[in-house]
């Protein structure tokens, strides 16, 4: 089983703004959010849900990751649209995938994450949340 398919930062954004149901997961690790930003909801009158897909700074697999989304209220069977996003979308394929097969769904990835994929000296910023001027904040 696969997961919904995948939508640019701006068609999730657009989601996120007609469904109110619709929530972001954020699956980065808790030093990207803290040093990088998370996307900012509080326009659309809600927060991210923020569940690390791969723990820091161990980098082993979350064994609770679905028992984590549980918590916040994002179980099987709902029918809300979940939206995964990380930082280049790669882990957030995972999570989608693996939310879909506990019955998640629809579930969606968020192409090339929060901080876009690497340009050709190595910096990120090529698509992405942030350089599509989504909103997004920092502590």
């Amino acid at each position: 089983m696969t997961y919904a398919g995948d939508l640019t930062p701006q068609q999730a954004w657009d989601l996120l703004a007609d469904h109110p149901d619709a929530v972001l997961v954020d699956v980065r690790t808790d030093a990207e959010w803290r040093y990088t930003g998370t996307p900012d909801l509080a326009g659309l009158g809600r927060q991210p849900v923020l569940a690390e897909w791969i723990r820091f700074p161990d980098g082993a697999a979350n064994p609770d990751f679905i028992g984590q989304l549980a918590a916040a209220g994002i179980e099987s069977g709902s029918d809300r649209p979940v939206l995964f996003v990380c930082r280049g979308g790669v882990r957030s394929v995972a999570a989608a995938n693996a939310a879909t097969a506990a019955g998640i769904t629809p579930s969606y990835n968020v192409l090339d994450g929060f901080e876009g994929n690497v340009d050709q000296a190595g910096h990120r910023g090529v698509g992405g949340w942030k350089s599509a001027g989504l909103p997004w904040r920092q502590s």
